[in-house]
């Protein structure tokens, strides 16, 4: 994680780091984000992102310039293919939204709608994601994540075998005309949309570049095949693979609170979007951070 530790120095906060009772994740509490973080106070958010995997820091009352301030601090800004979606200021952050102005969607409604990491459709994936709730339903709206280093601990040994050293194909197409079959507002790809989404090869197994934990590193968003497998071997092997990684006993449920923002490693966790009733506004703030790539 290229840490910047030349921003302005800011002053030491007296904050909590409180672990969730969950198979991952933590609080972060008392931390005043509107602030610059000391090189200290950095670094200390950064260990507990790389121990815990998702850090939800309470009761931030942040701007949009100041979530990117905050996310450059961890590396460089990615910009969502989506641009139709940016927030109008600030074209770092993805407007996610299931509301309509006009008749028209101001975000993406359906973001989340299958297990999936960030950006893992890209040569560089992200790092991790922030997701700062602006508006948020009575009912539902709830993220969860799985532990990927515990799914990748607990899986079979014949299994660890097979994938030991395979590649897969990421594709950010892979589903995206299945969504738009259920949300017809999902705008259709320009050319230079999908050219700028071309298919990767990524590791089945990835390990973390920090703490060198291994990790599996596919999803049913966008894995499309096992590179190198008879195409009915690659069917039977990602169905097993999705289906182990998503066990209960490795996933956190997020149930969003007023202000709460949300920062998850993508080289650790996938996350899944439970959805919300029709009629109820929900709008959060995304960016997300560049990475390594995956080894």
């Amino acid at each position: 994680m290229p840490l910047d530790t030349h921003s302005t120095t800011g002053i030491r906060q007296d904050f909590d780091i409180r672990p969730l009772d969950a198979p991952l994740g933590a609080e972060v509490l008392g931390l005043d984000l509107t602030q610059p973080l000391s090189t200290g106070d950095l670094a200390r958010v950064h260990r507990a992102h790389l121990d815990h995997h998702v850090l939800v820091f309470r009761d931030v009352r942040i701007t949009p310039s100041q979530q990117v301030e905050f996310s450059r601090r961890f590396g460089e800004l990615q910009i969502h293919v989506l641009r139709q979606f940016q927030h109008p200021e600030q074209p770092e952050v993805l407007v996610i939204s299931n509301i309509r102005e006009n008749g028209e969607p101001i975000g993406l409604g359906d973001a989340g709608h299958y297990w999936h990491s960030d950006l893992s459709y890209k040569a560089v994936p992200s790092l991790g994601s922030m997701l700062h709730a602006q508006e948020l339903p009575a009912e539902g709206g709830d993220t969860l994540f799985a532990n990927q280093h515990l799914a990748w601990d607990t899986l079979p040994p014949e299994l660890k075998k097979e994938v030991e050293g395979a590649r897969a194909e990421h594709s950010y197409l892979a589903r995206y005309e299945d969504l738009r079959k259920l949300n017809p507002w999902r705008p259709a790809l320009t050319q230079a949309q999908i050219d700028e989404v071309v298919p990767v090869l990524q590791p089945v197994v990835r390990t973390h570049p920090e703490t060198g934990r291994r990790a599996l590193f596919v999803s049913e968003h966008f894995t499309t095949r096992i590179n190198g497998y008879p195409e009915e071997r690659s069917r039977a092997l990602l169905a097993a693979l999705f289906e182990h990684s998503t066990k209960p006993e490795f996933i956190y449920r997020h149930g969003w609170q007023p202000h709460d923002m949300v920062f998850w490693d993508n080289r650790s966790v996938m996350h899944l979007a439970a959805g919300c009733p029709p009629d109820q506004r929900r709008k959060l703030y995304r960016t997300t951070i560049a990475g390594d790539v995956p080894f």
